[in-house]
């Protein structure tokens, strides 16, 4: 862009992108580095998204522009290119982050420049934010009945709790433990454990969990392991000879995509509880998975739960804005609250005043063929809780962020806001 082009974009606030002759869409998931494995295909998947709204006839009259980074599994780098995207590249919104790490990094840099952020992947809530839309499941869309599922059809009373070191494995062992203890199970019948990004030496941490699950309780591993660690760890469960029978494991950060590509023998029988799943037999999945393999260009890409919550975003605020009549940051924000849209388990989700969204849960077992076969699932959809009913410091908590409550963290108790995201 040049002369009074250049002009006007440099004119454009944050939290505009109006002048511009495009609708700017910021992307901001690793291509590199460990968590390569998850979030590439998240890039891909809104490259496809805004490439099928142009062919609608884009956006208010614009095109849609992609402007992709790669903050490189580095998470100073996540709040950098953040920082770039609204500023410089003057994007309407942003879509990105895996892990928590990453999102807690952005964070200040969206609420202090206004800009918005949807946010694809389960988390441990504990976090309200204006400028944050939570598409991916909480704790109770996720966790708890993965956790119930267990103790109720599989008897489990013996409990490991294995998490990669950062914050959200740490903040959601913290609220499983709590509601085990609340269910009755003893502190001896709980072990937790943590590794570093990348971990590859599962040895003498399978050994023990082995050891753990010898005790003559059924035990089963709730894992919180993120990204490549997984390849080894459920290696080494092979390796060692526990089977999905013996010792289940239920993940809830190994998909379709971290299945893709590996030998799944090790992990065939074991669990994993998410609110999608590729194998979903819905008129709506089915069209998903056509068009992401035609636009990939090839037949055996597989989809996953946080595809299917950038799907769920991506066309809530394509229908906030188009209710808003513009792409300026507040009032996509208010509009974005009660916008309901399809999602490809064949109902409705829709953003909540929490800025999460409503849910169905399902636990899945895994196929030699890398797919779920889903074993249960709730009867219907579940709205994401943001604060924790199972920590004393949350539990009095809610979130609403619609005038004039507009709350992040409100004390039902006190009747008064807390006043921090």
């Amino acid at each position: 862009m040049i002369g009074a082009g250049a002009f006007a974009a440099a004119a454009i606030t944050a939290g505009s992108a109006q002048a511009e002759d495009t609708i700017k869409i910021g992307v901001l998931h690793s291509l590199s580095g460990t968590m390569a494995i998850s979030e590439t295909t998240l890039k891909d998947t809104m490259l496809m998204l805004i490439e099928e709204q142009n062919a609608k006839g884009g956006l208010l009259g614009k095109q849609l522009e992609a402007v992709v980074v790669d903050p490189a599994s580095d998470w100073p780098l996540f709040a950098e290119k953040a920082r770039e995207l609204l500023t410089v590249n003057k994007v309407a919104a942003v879509f990105g982050c895996w892990t928590s790490v990453s999102r807690k990094s952005v964070l200040p840099v969206f609420e202090e420049l206004n800009g918005i952020l949807f946010y694809p992947v389960q988390y441990e809530g504990e976090e309200s934010s204006r400028n944050v839309f939570y598409t991916g499941a909480a704790p109770n869309q996720q966790a708890i009945p993965a956790v119930d599922y267990l103790a109720k059809q599989e008897g489990v009373q013996r409990w490991v709790l294995a998490g990669t070191d950062y914050v959200y494995p740490r903040t959601t062992n913290k609220i499983l433990e709590t509601y085990l203890k609340d269910k009755g199970v003893a502190a001896s019948d709980i072990m937790i454990n943590y590794t570093p990004f990348g971990h590859s030496d599962w040895q003498s941490i399978v050994a023990e969990i082995k050891k753990f699950g010898s005790a003559g309780k059924k035990t089963a591993v709730v894992s919180t392991i993120n990204g490549d660690a997984n390849v080894p760890f459920y290696k080494e469960l092979a390796n060692q000879g526990i089977k999905a029978e013996d010792i289940p494991v239920v993940a809830f950060s190994v998909g379709e995509e971290e299945l893709a590509g590996i030998d799944t023998g090790p992990l065939v029988g074991h669990l994993a509880a998410w609110n999608y799943f590729m194998s979903i037999d819905t008129p709506e999945n089915k069209d998903f998975i056509k068009k992401w393999q035609t636009f990939i260009k090839n037949p055996k890409r597989v989809t996953n739960d946080p595809m299917e919550a950038h799907y769920i975003g991506f066309n809530m605020w394509v229908k906030a804005v188009e209710k808003a009549g513009t792409v300026d940051v507040d009032p996509v924000i208010d509009s974005l609250i009660g916008v309901s849209v399809p999602n490809l388990t064949g109902g409705y989700s829709a953003m909540m005043p929490n800025h999460h969204i409503t849910k169905p849960v399902l636990i899945g077992e895994v196929q030699a063929d890398g797919q779920f076969d889903t074993v249960w699932s709730t009867p219907g959809l579940v709205v994401g809780d943001e604060w924790s009913d199972f920590l004393p410091d949350s539990k009095d908590l809610i979130s609403d962020w619609r005038k004039p409550m507009s709350c992040g963290n409100f004390n039902v108790k006190t009747g008064k806001c807390g006043g921090a995201s």
